[in-house]
């Protein structure tokens, strides 16, 4: 490299084993040094700040998500766990259609946020 060029500042960062040997493998597999890889990609990630953090915001929607469809679906099976002991004790019950409409919007909802990260990795790759 040209002196104007050339990489002079040493940034840190800190890893755990299994961070560093995934790091270890891609740089490799690039035919690059760890030192080189990551270089590399921080500028590329730097380089395209909205991508970076569409993707940074993905995840993390991804994450809110799963966390509220499992509050969901702890609710609904409350209420179906209600509907169940109704009916089985003869009991009328008026709600249960809405409990179950309830179960297919979580089930629908679950399926979304799958398909979602599953085109969210792919592109990635």
């Amino acid at each position: 490299m040209r002196d104007e060029h050339k990489r002079m500042r040493q940034p840190s960062c800190r890893m755990n084993d299994d961070e560093y040997q995934l790091l270890v493998r891609a740089a490799s597999a690039c035919r690059m040094s760890v030192a080189a890889f990551l270089a590399h990609a921080a500028l590329k990630a730097a380089r395209d700040l909205d991508r970076t953090a569409a993707e940074i915001a993905t995840e993390r929607e991804v994450l809110t998500e799963l966390f509220a469809v499992r509050r969901h679906l702890g609710q609904i099976g409350n209420n179906l766990n209600q509907v169940a002991k109704a009916t089985n004790a003869g009991a009328d019950v008026p709600y249960a259609r809405a409990v179950l409409d309830a179960v297919h919007r979580a089930a629908k909802r679950v399926q979304n946020v799958t398909q979602h990260y599953l085109e969210t990795e792919n592109r990635a790759v």
